[in-house]
């Protein structure tokens, strides 16, 4: 049974600026998408399921699915906020979309087998790729045994302004034992650091393994996440801003000893589009990648 690549991709991107998802990056228009998808298939994925809001849905198949025809099997999942389990209905005020947890749910009537998550505006590289498909493959008869690709911090930094990572703890066999959410870290003379509580930089290593939302999981995650994001809709009744993320479960679920996550790590550099300035770097890297003949310079052409 081939895995699944199932890809984030309702968000806008309010710090881009824009719809970043369908932004080309590449010699003939290719988003960041498309290199996910190519190298999701030389990987031996079987199946691509998008997360996408129904207001861009004509855009999308348009500019997007229409170029995996005859390649790959594609499916279509939306998030809207008011997709909500039975009894609890949306606070009008609600803005801010539920997190990717909720955006991870919306799969769950069209993935039966072991699926790898991602960011549709993250660079992942082919290796990534290759790794959490070889560790999916044999995932298929397990269950609460899931697994997530660890980049090197000081790989996954913007030169456009600060980040946010899961920074990852792990045991002597690579599974991880706590990952905590950083805000605003960034480079200050080579050395990455993140602000404290108190308003003091924290240093940190740039070896530091961190979590780039490339997680692998089977089914079983769904019902675990179903259960959660009632929890969650009950604790969070009058947060209007509050969101029910990957990472948080992962962490709540591996501390209560309910999961076990396998860090596998990549040697990849982790780039992306965080912000509209990290446009012409991007496009750089890709041009890079298809001299050394990575890539082809038309995709899927």
């Amino acid at each position: 049974m081939k895995p699944t690549l199932f890809v984030l991709a309702a968000g806008m991107g309010s710090r881009y600026g824009g719809l970043k998802q369908l932004d080309g990056v590449g010699p003939d228009g290719e988003t960041i998408m498309d290199y996910s998808v190519y190298d999701a298939i030389q990987a031996g994925f079987g199946k691509i399921v998008f997360v996408i809001r129904h207001s861009f849905e004509k855009e999308f198949k348009e500019k997007i699915v229409s170029k995996y025809e005859n390649k790959i099997q594609v499916k279509l999942v939306y998030q809207e906020l008011d997709y909500l389990p039975d009894g609890f209905t949306l606070n009008p005020d609600r803005e801010k979309p539920w997190g990717t947890n909720h955006a991870l749910l919306m799969g769950k009537e069209v993935i039966k087998e072991p699926f790898a998550i991602i960011n549709a505006d993250d660079f992942y590289g082919r290796q990534s790729f290759e790794l959490l498909a070889g560790q999916l493959k044999n995932m298929a008869d397990k269950k609460y045994s899931y697994c997530m690709i660890g980049y090197l911090l000081g790989y996954t930094l913007s030169e456009g302004g600060s980040v946010a990572r899961g920074i990852c703890e792990i045991d002597k066999d690579s599974y991880l034992t706590e990952i905590v959410e950083r805000t605003n870290i960034e480079s200050v003379d080579g050395v990455p650091c993140f602000t404290g509580e108190n308003g003091q930089k924290v240093n940190l290593s740039s070896s530091t393994p961190v979590s780039m939302n490339m997680w692998g999981f089977t089914p079983d995650y769904f019902d675990l996440s179903e259960f959660a994001f009632i929890d969650f809709l009950e604790r969070n009744k009058d947060n209007l801003k509050a969101e029910f993320l990957i990472p948080t479960l992962v962490n709540t679920l591996v501390e209560q000893k309910r999961i076990s996550v396998k860090l596998i790590p990549t040697p990849s550099k982790w780039f992306g589009v965080t912000y509209a300035t990290d446009k012409p770097d991007v496009v750089r890297r890709i041009q890079e990648l298809i001299e050394e003949r990575v890539y082809p310079d038309k995709l899927f052409g």
